[in-house]
């Protein structure tokens, strides 16, 4: 009989804190959820901050302590941004789901919580009118329900919930606590990273912990247990910073021509634009060689530009507008042709 194969899982689940304490870098978040784990008493919740900052980690962990792995599935009830909220599932399966009281013992016979969780993920991608149904919910079923709301941007929440829900904000994760997770991961898996790999894996995540594990995996495929910087920028799709610098002193000479055969080369490259924009904005506000006023300028119509993207416009005359409009600032030239 051939030996079973272990299953393989994604490195950021494989990894994924199972309790509050062991969640990077939220000191005062947790601190104060293990005091309140300690009490059981847990009000209504809203985590909110950049991604992959463990927010949604923290919730499952909560639960997961709370009522074990036996009572979870009954007394959890997660809906994320890919399940349908909209306002007829706020009327029906959330109120359905919250109006359900419950016993205070475990299996095991440790005592737990006398209420449920309902954990909304993403809820800043639900419509108005679905929070707006939930406000009476919340109320009604207070004493038997608690709810997480997990959101990137909470000035999506509606007010009537934010003002229901105890707040904690996850700051993105610095080099210091990321580094320290990811040389864990590395000597669990076997793998060999030097300083200026961990340094530059730190700078493209920005702060995100779940994508730098993606790119650590993703490298770890395709190159072996040894990985270097320039392994981790080519799995990322983070545009080399030497082409940057190149369409920036395009537009330093002043020449209208020479920008095209700049902008025509990284098109032909298959580099995202709105990639480049991001990493062009460092490289600009960065120059101590530029006065403010063309920094803002520049800035301006990266801002401008980066919504053209979104909604869909060329990529190529995008970016040409973008090194134009560089030129005509850092020449100062009128911003508006005059014929």
């Amino acid at each position: 009989m051939a030996p079973l194969v272990p299953m393989s899982q994604p490195w950021v689940e494989k990894y994924r804190p199972r309790q509050v304490k062991d969640v990077a870098h939220q000191e005062e978040v947790i601190r104060v959820l293990t005091n309140t784990l300690q009490t059981a008493d847990l009000p209504h919740m809203l985590f909110y901050g950049p991604p992959g900052t463990g927010k949604t980690t923290t919730a499952l962990a909560i639960a997961y302590q709370l009522y074990g792995p036996e009572l979870y599935k009954s007394r959890v009830l997660e809906l994320n941004a890919s399940d349908d909220r909209g306002i007829n599932v706020v009327r029906t399966k959330i109120k359905n789901f919250a109006a359900v009281a419950v016993g205070t013992t475990r299996k095991a016979g440790y005592p737990c919580p006398p209420y449920k969780i309902i954990i909304l993920d993403e809820a800043d991608s639900m419509t108005e009118d679905a929070q707006n149904a939930l406000r009476r919910t919340m109320e009604t079923y207070s004493k038997v329900t608690r709810f997480f709301f997990i959101c990137n941007y909470i000035s999506r929440i509606i007010e009537p919930l934010a003002s229901r829900c105890a707040k904690f904000r996850f700051k993105p994760l610095s080099e210091d606590v990321m580094s320290n997770r990811i040389m864990h991961i590395c000597n669990e898996e076997g793998l060999n990273l030097d300083s200026q790999a961990l340094s530059t894996l730190s700078a493209i995540s920005q702060g995100d912990l779940r994508r730098a594990i993606t790119y650590l995996q993703s490298a770890a495929r395709l190159f072996g247990s040894s990985i270097s910087s320039a392994d981790l920028i080519s799995v990322s799709g983070v545009i080399p910073e030497d082409v940057v610098k190149s369409l920036l002193a395009a537009c330093r000479s002043g020449e209208f021509d020479v920008a095209n055969k700049e902008v025509s080369n990284i098109i032909a490259e298959g580099y995202p634009v709105s990639q480049l924009m991001a990493q062009f904005l460092d490289v600009i506000v960065s120059a101590d060689d530029i006065p403010d006023e063309q920094k803002a300028r520049i800035c301006k119509k990266l801002g401008e530009t980066d919504k053209c993207l979104v909604d869909g416009a060329d990529e190529y005359l995008q970016l040409l507008d973008v090194a134009s409009e560089t030129i005509r600032a850092l020449f100062n030239m009128p911003q508006t042709l005059v014929f």
